[in-house]
């Protein structure tokens, strides 16, 4: 079972074995629904020509589907606030027309004339086929997302065995902690960093979260504890805290960090904005909920009273990826006075529900524009200064939309004091490729703020 858990997804023989039985089964659909077709009527030129027009129709037919889907998503029930990258479209293509290749066969639109048990076999191999053709489009719109690297992230085995935060590992439990990093040295070892679940109650805002996920450095298991920095992150939206330990990869990422500077990093919590898979809050007091509030003042009341963590404020940032971007830039324009940095990945220029502005303003204010105005990072930027605040910004090389909101960000925040940088990811699109390989940089970024790297 540990072997099937650790199985990756996203390279070596899983994806191999997509690509060979993807492309056996796309290449059997196309065969026997266009020249075997044909054969029985044409021979020679006409044979390939009618396969051609065979082929073409199916797939323009699957396109059209494609399109319609996609448009329906987002302009109707507004799953998604942006559209969906290319690429996923495109492998959508190749299993929507294995689809319609196979019920070709199903209804019996090819394989005419054969005896019974031949008609069996072949509906059972067109059946193969298609499946293996879902298969690698599966696969490969994974290997975009970077969300799933193994089995054990895609049937969320990994995250389940995650323990609940212990009273060991709580504030004052170690002892004292010191007054500062400063006056801290690393014992001769340390273990590894750890990673807990906890409940964050909506206190004040009375928001319901799903469970946060908290990594504790080396440093804080050790005796007594350093007041170490504290780093908030959002997951993108559809999706979950969980999110950032899938696709974030952000333990192995945290630990190396911590390898480098004798097991200090800083206190991590992954907090849940949304209340659902489905939700979306825009991380505003509104109409939807009151998430403002509750990361503004429960989710600090709740790390300040539970951890061992530095209470001063430019110890602390915020951060996230896609809408959890958005999010991070919400707070460090909102509440400067909590979270004085910001590592913004694949951020929007303003949180959003919908590809249409005015249905986000409708849900969230009743559409009143000035309302939802006044608290846009854009808005919120040209009016007041933050000398002394620092954003990362960081968005995939492939990935033009977001490269300009970035932009548009990243020079209203110089013009209004931040300390600012930006980062092109390379060979990463609007996925969690962007978020991973960022993070390195990120963490950096705010070391240095915090005095860890001089």
């Amino acid at each position: 079972m540990d072997y099937l858990d650790g199985l990756r997804l996203v390279d070596g023989p899983v994806v191999w074995l997509a690509w060979a039985a993807g492309a056996a089964g796309l290449a059997y659909l196309l065969w026997h629904a266009g020249l075997r077709h044909t054969a029985f009527r044409y021979t020679g030129r006409r044979r390939l020509a009618s396969a051609a027009v065979v082929v073409a129709a199916v797939t323009l037919l699957a396109a059209a589907l494609v399109a319609a889907v996609h448009w329906f998503l987002i302009y109707v029930i507004t799953v998604f606030p942006a559209e969906l990258p290319g690429e996923n479209l495109a492998w959508s293509l190749a299993a929507v027309a294995a689809l319609l290749l196979w019920l070709m066969r199903l209804f019996g639109l090819w394989g005419r004339g054969r005896s019974r048990p031949k008609r069996w076999r072949s509906s059972a191999a067109a059946t193969a086929a298609f499946l293996a053709v879902f298969a690698l489009s599966a696969v490969q719109i994974n290997i975009y997302f970077g969300l799933n690297h193994t089995v054990a992230d895609l049937t969320g085995t990994a995250v389940a065995r995650i323990q609940p935060l212990e009273a060991g590992l709580t504030r004052m439990a170690g002892g004292p902690a010191a007054t500062g990093l400063a006056h801290w040295q690393a014992p001769a070892e340390l273990p590894d960093g750890v990673i807990r679940k906890a409940i964050i109650p909506g206190t004040v805002s009375g928001f319901q979260s799903r469970d946060a996920y908290v990594y504790l450095p080396p440093a804080y298991q050790s005796s007594p504890r350093p007041a170490l920095p504290v780093l908030v992150l959002f997951s993108g939206q559809p999706g979950s805290p969980a999110d950032w330990l899938t696709g974030g990869a952000l333990r192995s990422r945290l630990d190396g960090f911590a390898a480098q500077h004798d097991g200090v990093a800083p206190v991590v919590v992954v907090v849940d904005p949304n209340g659902s898979v489905s939700g979306n809050t825009l991380c505003l007091d509104s109409r939807i909920a009151q998430v403002d509030t509750f990361l503004a003042r429960d989710v600090p009341d709740w790390i300040n009273r539970t951890l061992d963590v530095d209470p001063n404020p430019g110890q602390w940032a915020v951060g996230g990826f896609s809408f959890g971007g958005t999010c991070a830039m919400q707070m460090v324009t909102r509440h400067p006075d909590v979270y004085s940095a910001a590592l913004a990945f694949s951020s929007e220029n303003e949180p959003a529900i919908a590809k249409e502005r005015a249905k986000t303003v409708e849900a969230s204010f009743g559409a009143d524009v000035a309302a939802f105005d006044r608290l846009t990072p854009l808005r919120v930027m040209a009016e007041n200064r933050f000398d002394g605040q620092g954003v990362y910004f960081a968005a995939g090389d492939h990935d033009p939309e977001f490269i300009s909101h970035m932009d548009v960000l990243s020079e209203a925040a110089r013009r209004a004091g931040f300390t600012v940088e930006t980062h092109r990811i390379a060979n990463a699109g609007h996925s969690w490729d962007t978020a991973s390989n960022g993070l390195p940089g990120g963490l950096d970024f705010l070391a240095r703020r915090w005095g860890i790297i001089p």
